[in-house]
């Protein structure tokens, strides 16, 4: 009879590890050159535009304005202006140039491929390390914490969005009465009255599509769950109060989803568009 097949140790499975590693270093390094290439493609396309209509502007009102008004302080302005966007241009493209690894220069279609690949060969590498289902647990749930700290940090962030806007509309709502006051007629403080207007409508709309509020609350709310089913697996209180480590670890494996799984679902709610009572079931 032949011997029964034994999970490979020692050097061989150091070596699997060792290259799985390497595989997800090289996907990490992927992903942060596809948003770095399209940082740079959006920089160099805004920089682009903003001086062409800075050029065509001046142009425009230079010639709108012959023989009447006096443009030329404006196109000495203007032009400094453009001095400073392409020696900011400049510096950015040489600090790229200067970061970027040799040869790496590569569109994000050919990155996109590379990340795919390099996905595929991870997946590969991980088939041939097989680990029992309690350490996958076990580090599971020692990767908790960090999940936890990126749910804050998300639900700050929409926070902060959220107070920074709302501060800004209740200030261009205060002004628009001053303004109307103090402009009695309201001709000179027309645009202002305009200004202040198209600001409380662009910013009402931006805060009700994006629902900042909402989607800090439910990442914040989704945080405090997963770090008190955390305390209370570290603590042995119930649901974790089970005499098999093991048992409590696979329940808090499926808990900590399941807070995860709804979490995705209120995302996908708020992505939804408004609906009418009628439709809501």
């Amino acid at each position: 009879m032949g011997k029964p097949h034994m999970p490979q140790s020692g050097p061989v499975l150091d070596h699997r590890i060792n290259a799985l590693i390497a595989h997800r270093r090289t996907i990490a390094t992927l992903q942060r050159q596809i948003k770095r290439t399209r940082l740079v493609g959006v920089v160099r396309l805004t920089g682009l535009i903003a001086a062409a209509l800075l050029v065509l502007s001046l142009i425009g009102a230079t010639a709108f304005t012959w023989r009447r008004y006096d443009m030329a302080h404006i196109n000495i302005f203007g032009f400094f202006v453009l001095v400073a966007l392409a020696v900011g241009y400049l510096f950015f493209e040489e600090n790229f140039e200067t970061g970027q690894p040799a040869g790496q220069d590569k569109p994000v279609a050919e990155l996109r491929l590379d990340l795919e690949l390099a996905e595929e060969e991870r997946v590969l590498a991980a088939a041939h390390i097989a680990r029992p289902a309690y350490e996958r647990q076990y580090s599971y749930r020692d990767a908790i914490p960090r999940e936890i700290d990126r749910l804050r940090a998300e639900s700050a962030t929409y926070r902060r969005w959220h107070n920074w806007l709302q501060w800004t509309l209740i200030l261009c709502s205060a002004a628009i009465p001053a303004v109307t006051a103090l402009y009695d007629p309201p001709q000179p403080g027309k645009g202002i009255l305009i200004g202040l207007g198209a600001a409380v409508s662009v910013i009402t709309s931006v805060m009700g599509y994006f629902k900042f509020k909402e989607r800090g609350f439910n990442l914040h709310q989704t945080a405090d769950a997963i770090e008190q089913h955390a305390t209370a697996l570290d603590l042995a209180i119930a649901p974790y109060n089970h005499a098999d480590e093991k048992e409590n670890l696979g329940l808090f494996a499926e808990n900590v989803e399941s807070l995860r799984i709804e979490q995705r679902k209120r995302e996908q709610q708020l992505d939804q568009p408004h609906q009418g009572p009628q439709e809501v079931v």
